[in-house]
């Protein structure tokens, strides 16, 4: 039998709020254990909450993003859970009526169409703290870190509308970009500002019933979304065709031994309305100015800079996938080098420059106008194409001028026709079997001359001359 996958995700996304959903304690990732902490993000008896304003309007703003709509009231329940990192017994959550309902995000599915994925709903709670398991002598203990108790989160439940690993992926990539868009939230998967959970059940190909479905947590990457669900789908579809059922539970993807293990059983706590904190009532006046706030979204972006600076469709969706970058090349266009020119340097020499430095464009030394006198450089063959890459590494990571890095580091580029004939005489003498092997017919031998003469000029050759002189040479 073939069987079809049908999966849907709940993604938690931290807001960036400056305080904590119920308390006004800071909402620092990152800071020392216990230090942001206060009687209601302690969950002590007697506290009372009271709704952050901030942290509700980037909820707001999020749901827009997601072209969901707004209800116009919404509540706080009481999710009933009994976990150390919970020691009051339930968390605040909207269960019975959510921030949120009917949002969508578009993806190129795997077939290259466009693929709308359903949003059901958007809701806000608050998280849990932290527990950290360690080793004192040879006892394992667990401490709790209430820093992230109470941090404003809202809670993504699609619609089961995926059918692969491909759509799961594309479907993350497509909300973080939007959510990081309009500075709601850092939506950072290693660090844990964004978290994926995936549902996942099998049924027979050509069917629309839903069967037991099995909870995968533990994903820290797209990557691992993805690998983890196609593990999944092979594993379920093993226990079918030997006829063992699938049991309801929760499982953890192990990174390393790139499998899914069970966890515990699933466990559904009642949810019942919270008396503490009032009701959101939202009104159109105020849902429209929080509208107004939403950026130009990245695929309207792509559509502009693929219409307005003649971008392909691949290199307007590298340009416009994140708000900085987006930014940063149409400020480098403004300082004049070729649209189509700035965004391949950027795409495929600046980005992996930054990922292998783990930085945000923001914290570097690069600007749109250094960027631009780089490129213009090179456009005036001032430096070749391999210069350009290392001068490219030193204005990311320092502050001094590309003249003084170019007289610095003796960058120039050999133009000089007589220069340039005296290297190539000297590569020719130094390989007169390739030669032979040229001029018997070898034509591939040309490009090994030249990587020779490059190497001999230490990468400073300029290789359009390198090439005319050399044919020109060859041909004697």
């Amino acid at each position: 039998m073939t069987y079809e996958a049908v999966i849907g995700l709940e993604i938690h996304v931290q807001l960036n709020a400056a305080t904590k959903l119920f308390c006004d304690c800071p909402n620092r990732p990152g800071d020392e254990p216990n230090r942001n902490i206060c009687p209601v993000c302690l969950w002590l008896p007697g506290a009372f909450p009271h709704l952050s304003g901030q942290a509700l309007e980037k909820a707001v703003l999020a749901c827009l993003a997601l072209n969901c709509t707004i209800q116009r009231q919404s509540a706080f329940d009481q999710k009933v859970y009994y976990y150390p990192d919970l020691p009051k017994g339930y968390q605040l959550s909207q269960h019975h009526k959510p921030l949120a309902k009917n949002g969508w995000v578009d993806i190129v599915a795997e077939d290259g169409r466009l693929k709308r994925l359903r949003i059901h709903h958007i809701h806000l709670e608050e998280d849990v703290a932290k527990l950290v398991h360690e080793t004192e002598g040879r006892t394992p203990i667990s401490l709790v870190d209430f820093n992230r108790a109470g941090t404003p989160l809202i809670e993504i439940v699609s619609e089961p509308d995926m059918r692969s690993s491909h759509d799961a992926m594309e479907y993350v990539k497509a909300l973080r970009a939007q959510l990081r868009y309009t500075g709601c939230a850092e939506c950072s998967l290693d660090q844990g500002t964004l978290r994926v959970d995936a549902n996942i059940s099998l049924r027979p190909a050509g069917t629309d019933v839903f069967n037991t479905k099995v909870e995968v947590k533990n994903m820290n990457s797209i990557r691992n979304v993805g690998d983890a669900i196609a593990y999944e789908i092979t594993r379920q579809t093993s226990c079918l065709e030997k006829g063992e059922p699938i049991v309801l539970h929760t499982r953890l993807w192990d990174p390393e031994k790139r499998v899914t293990t069970a966890m515990r059983a699933k466990f559904e706590g009642p949810c019942v309305p919270d008396p503490s904190v009032a009701h959101i009532v939202v009104d159109d006046a105020w849902c429209d100015a929080i509208r107004r706030q939403l950026p130009e979204m990245p695929a309207q972006k792509a559509a502009r800079f693929t219409a307005t600076f003649g971008l392909n469709p691949e290199e307007a969706s590298a340009m416009s996938a994140e708000r900085d970058i987006a930014e940063f090349f149409e400020a480098v266009v403004v300082c004049g080098p070729p649209p189509r020119k700035a965004a391949g340097w950027i795409g495929s020499h600046l980005m992996p420059v930054l990922k292998e430095r783990n930085l945000a464009l923001g914290a570097t030394h690069l600007g749109a106008e250094r960027f631009a006198a780089l490129l213009d450089a090179l456009e005036k063959q001032q430096i070749n194409h391999q210069a350009a890459r290392q001068v490219l590494v030193q204005l990311v990571d320092s502050p001094v001028s590309l003249a003084q890095i170019l007289e610095n580091g003796d960058f120039g580029q050999i133009c000089d026709s007589t220069d340039l004939e005296t290297l190539i005489e000297r590569v020719l003498a130094a390989h007169p079997a390739d030669v032979r092997d040229y001029r018997n017919g070898n034509a591939k031998v040309e490009g090994f001359l030249m990587g020779q003469v490059m190497k001999a000029s230490r990468g400073k050759a300029n290789p359009g001359r390198v090439r005319q002189l050399l044919a020109q040479q060859l041909a004697k």
